[in-house]
Protein backbone atom coordinates (compact mmCIF):
# COMPACT_ATOMS: atom_id res chain seq x y z
CA UNK A 1 0.00 0.00 0.00
CA UNK A 2 1.52 3.22 -1.04
CA UNK A 3 1.98 6.09 1.72
CA UNK A 4 -1.15 8.01 2.46
CA UNK A 5 0.54 11.21 3.88
CA UNK A 6 0.91 13.02 0.14
CA UNK A 7 -2.45 11.91 -0.22
CA UNK A 8 -3.25 13.85 2.62
CA UNK A 9 -2.12 16.84 2.10
CA UNK A 10 -4.13 19.80 1.75
CA UNK A 11 -3.63 21.37 -1.80
CA UNK A 12 -3.95 24.89 0.13
CA UNK A 13 -2.47 24.91 3.56
CA UNK A 14 -4.99 26.08 6.00
CA UNK A 15 -4.23 27.66 9.57
CA UNK A 16 -5.91 25.20 11.92
CA UNK A 17 -4.81 24.94 15.45
CA UNK A 18 -3.25 21.70 16.23
CA UNK A 19 -5.72 20.61 18.72
CA UNK A 20 -9.16 22.48 20.01
CA UNK A 21 -9.15 25.34 22.06
CA UNK A 22 -9.33 24.55 25.50
CA UNK A 23 -12.66 27.40 25.48
CA UNK A 24 -14.31 25.50 22.88
CA UNK A 25 -17.85 24.81 23.40
CA UNK A 26 -19.35 22.39 20.86
CA UNK A 27 -22.74 23.15 19.65
CA UNK A 28 -23.60 19.81 19.52
CA UNK A 29 -23.87 17.20 21.36
CA UNK A 30 -21.08 14.67 20.91
CA UNK A 31 -21.05 10.70 21.42
CA UNK A 32 -19.23 7.80 22.26
CA UNK A 33 -18.74 5.30 19.44
CA UNK A 34 -16.46 2.31 18.24
CA UNK A 35 -17.59 2.31 14.44
CA UNK A 36 -15.20 1.55 11.55
CA UNK A 37 -14.19 4.27 9.36
CA UNK A 38 -12.80 4.02 5.76
CA UNK A 39 -11.36 7.14 3.81
CA UNK A 40 -10.69 7.46 0.03
CA UNK A 41 -9.43 9.60 -2.58
CA UNK A 42 -7.21 9.86 -5.60
CA UNK A 43 -6.95 5.75 -5.61
CA UNK A 44 -5.96 5.54 -2.23
CA UNK A 45 -7.76 4.47 0.69
CA UNK A 46 -7.44 4.19 4.54
CA UNK A 47 -9.11 2.76 7.56
CA UNK A 48 -9.36 3.84 11.09
CA UNK A 49 -11.63 3.80 14.14
CA UNK A 50 -14.16 6.43 15.08
CA UNK A 51 -14.25 7.12 18.69
CA UNK A 52 -16.99 9.97 18.96
CA UNK A 53 -19.55 11.66 16.56
CA UNK A 54 -21.85 14.83 16.08
CA UNK A 55 -24.05 15.79 13.40
CA UNK A 56 -21.12 18.28 12.54
CA UNK A 57 -18.03 15.68 12.04
CA UNK A 58 -15.99 12.79 14.59
CA UNK A 59 -13.21 11.95 15.90
CA UNK A 60 -11.22 9.30 14.36
CA UNK A 61 -8.17 6.86 15.82
CA UNK A 62 -6.24 5.49 12.92
CA UNK A 63 -2.29 5.01 11.63
CA UNK A 64 -2.59 6.91 8.92
CA UNK A 65 -0.62 10.49 8.81
CA UNK A 66 -2.95 13.16 7.99
CA UNK A 67 -2.57 16.73 7.60
CA UNK A 68 -5.02 19.61 9.02
CA UNK A 69 -6.90 20.86 6.34
CA UNK A 70 -6.72 18.01 4.21
CA UNK A 71 -10.02 16.65 2.94
CA UNK A 72 -11.31 13.20 1.90
CA UNK A 73 -14.66 11.25 1.42
CA UNK A 74 -14.91 9.40 4.45
CA UNK A 75 -17.41 6.12 4.99
CA UNK A 76 -18.51 5.41 8.67
CA UNK A 77 -19.71 1.70 9.22
CA UNK A 78 -22.70 1.79 11.79
CA UNK A 79 -24.31 -1.44 13.12
CA UNK A 80 -27.19 -2.05 11.82
CA UNK A 81 -27.04 0.43 8.19
CA UNK A 82 -27.13 -1.80 5.54
CA UNK A 83 -24.34 0.75 3.79
CA UNK A 84 -21.98 2.42 4.95
CA UNK A 85 -23.27 6.44 6.06
CA UNK A 86 -21.33 8.38 3.20
CA UNK A 87 -19.58 11.28 3.84
CA UNK A 88 -18.51 13.04 0.66
CA UNK A 89 -16.04 15.21 2.04
CA UNK A 90 -14.07 15.60 5.35
CA UNK A 91 -12.01 18.03 6.45
CA UNK A 92 -9.24 17.19 9.17
CA UNK A 93 -9.66 20.11 11.29
CA UNK A 94 -7.26 18.77 14.14
CA UNK A 95 -3.79 16.44 14.45
CA UNK A 96 -3.50 15.22 18.08
CA UNK A 97 -1.06 11.36 17.87
CA UNK A 98 -2.74 8.81 16.34
CA UNK A 99 -6.11 10.63 16.30
CA UNK A 100 -7.53 13.36 14.44
CA UNK A 101 -11.22 15.63 14.22
CA UNK A 102 -12.83 15.56 11.14
CA UNK A 103 -15.66 18.59 10.43
CA UNK A 104 -17.91 16.71 7.72
CA UNK A 105 -17.56 19.57 4.66
CA UNK A 106 -19.96 18.14 2.42
CA UNK A 107 -22.85 15.52 3.11
CA UNK A 108 -25.79 14.54 1.09
CA UNK A 109 -29.35 15.18 2.55
CA UNK A 110 -30.23 11.16 2.93
CA UNK A 111 -26.72 10.52 4.66
CA UNK A 112 -27.63 13.53 6.98
CA UNK A 113 -31.03 12.05 7.50
CA UNK A 114 -29.49 8.86 8.41
CA UNK A 115 -26.70 10.13 10.94
CA UNK A 116 -29.57 12.11 12.35
CA UNK A 117 -31.28 8.87 12.93
CA UNK A 118 -27.91 7.36 14.29
CA UNK A 119 -27.13 9.98 16.67
CA UNK A 120 -30.84 9.71 18.15
CA UNK A 121 -29.98 6.48 18.59
CA UNK A 122 -27.07 6.40 20.43
CA UNK A 123 -28.99 9.75 22.46
CA UNK A 124 -31.48 7.07 23.91
CA UNK A 125 -28.70 4.38 24.63
CA UNK A 126 -26.92 7.07 27.11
Amino acid sequence: MKKLSSFFQSETPERIPAKPQPDERRIQPRFTTQFRSTFSGHKQEGQGRTLDISAGGCKIESDMTVEPGSKFECRLHVPGLDWPLRVDEATVRWVDGNSFGIAFSRIAPEEFAKLKTVLSDLEADE
